[in-house]
């Protein structure tokens, strides 16, 4: 339950503003079994869904040395033409945004390049303008905190006054690492039980989230 306001929500991008995860995790799957490591969409999402390039390209690497960086650019350019093609908003996140009075930003572990060009089509990166932070901008990726600790310092708001909506399970941890008050959206594939925890409201329908961060809700 909320009992205070919070004075900023960040928001992730991928699988909580636009609807990705679901063609970045059938790329992967395509990658993976071109290259050498066949994986099912279940293990994607377990692996990697929630993580920086870097800590994607660590794992890549470990499984099939020196081949992060050709997996990497495969997946770009299929990512790229898939999103052209298929990316919409989250279902109801347009609507939520609407209602929401509080100040928000974006952390998210994707690269500026791909959320501009996500946020872009699905036209959701002017709400967002100026107040967009990557993991590319930190030393660690989710699910370590420095990504929302920076965020919430380049917006000058204290990391207990912020909340994170996130769909990931490395996001809820790196989010509760912060000090700050998850929001675990379980509409899309990760599954709910992976995002439930201390500190963690989990729901699942953009719309219920202006009257969730609500004192008393």
């Amino acid at each position: 339950m909320i009992t205070t306001a919070p004075e900023l929500v960040i928001f992730d991008c991928d699988g909580v503003l636009v609807d990705s995860e679901r063609i970045a995790v059938r790329i992967q799957v395509q990658v993976g079994a071109e290259l050498g490591w066949a994986l099912t969409a279940e293990e994607i999402v377990e692996k990697f869904v929630g993580r920086s390039n870097k800590s994607i390209g660590e794992l890549i690497d470990a499984q099939l040395p020196g081949r992060s960086a050709a997996w990497q650019q495969r997946f770009e350019a299929l990512h790229r033409d898939a999103v052209e093609t298929e990316l919409v908003a989250v279902d109801g996140i347009q609507e939520a945004l609407a209602a929401l009075t509080l100040p928000t930003c974006v952390a998210s572990s994707g690269s500026h390049e791909k959320m501009r060009h996500t946020l872009g089509h699905t036209g959701l990166h002017s709400h967002f303008a100026g107040r967009i932070f990557s993991a590319s901008e930190v030393a660690h990726g989710k699910p370590a905190p420095d990504l929302f600790l920076h965020a919430a310092r380049r917006m000058g708001v204290e990391p207990a006054a912020c909340v994170v909506v996130e769909d990931s399970k490395y996001g809820v941890q790196a989010a509760r690492s912060a000090g700050m008050r998850a929001f675990g959206y379980a509409g899309g594939l990760t599954p709910a039980n992976w995002l439930e925890g201390p500190d963690t409201v989990v729901f699942d329908d953009m719309r219920k989230l202006p009257v969730l961060l609500s004192p008393g809700s």
